[in-house]
């Protein structure tokens, strides 16, 4: 015999969805509970490896362009001297500098525009980790509901979704080639570096219960 729905107390046979949408609602709160702070966790890492990221590629790309702009700038005193036996004209060296300013600037935009790329590839670095079925706290959890009889059958549970690290979908590599070496310095871990998360269930609110069905 079914019991009746738990929340409006209507006949198992209405088949109404109270109970449907209280689990939904129990689940958003549960979530909150548990995952934000670790959301919160992987956010503030991976923002902080792809400002580095981000920056110290712009630091590569301004170091080239100050390296050519003083080569151009060596080569322009030479042949003023060269020739003229005077000084660079003062307006070339202006026009020199401000091509130098807007090349920066350029690479500053090239740079900040990379971040998409960027943060997935550090998102894709993340793995969430499920315990297996067979351990001790997922098979028999110290909840206060289970510390009576067992029940003689339980519910048949196929193994969970693998939820492995976003990188396995992409046969690519994410950074272009393009991308210039990170040097040693840089703070961000190598990719072998992953953070796992695997939490134990929490109690349940003794003021919310689910019947069985």
């Amino acid at each position: 015999m079914d019991p009746d729905c738990a929340v409006c107390r209507a006949p198992a046979a209405v088949q109404c969805a109270c109970e449907r949408k209280g689990l939904d609602n129990a689940v958003r709160q549960a979530e909150e509970r548990m995952m934000t702070s670790i959301y919160n966790d992987i956010r503030n890492w991976v923002r902080a490896h792809a400002q580095d990221y981000i920056l110290e590629y712009f630091r590569l790309l301004t170091e080239r362009r100050k390296a050519a702009h003083a080569a151009y700038m060596d080569r322009l005193t030479h042949h003023s001297f060269t020739y003229y036996d005077t000084p660079p004209h003062p307006q070339q060296v202006i026009d020199a500098n401000a091509t130098l300013k807007r090349g920066i600037d350029e690479d500053w935009v090239h740079s900040v525009q990379r971040y998409p790329e960027v943060l997935e590839y550090f998102y894709s670095l993340i793995e969430l980790k499920y315990p297996d079925e067979n351990e001790p706290a997922v098979r028999d959890p110290p909840l206060s509901a289970l510390n009576g009889p067992r029940k003689a059958a339980r519910r048949s549970v196929g193994p969970p979704p693998t939820v492995g690290s976003a990188r396995s979908m992409h046969d690519r590599e994410l950074l272009p080639r393009r991308t210039p070496p990170p040097i040693e310095q840089r703070r961000t871990p190598a990719a072998k570096d992953r953070r796992r998360y695997s939490h134990a269930p929490p109690p349940p609110s003794a003021s919310y219960y689910i019947a069985p069905y």
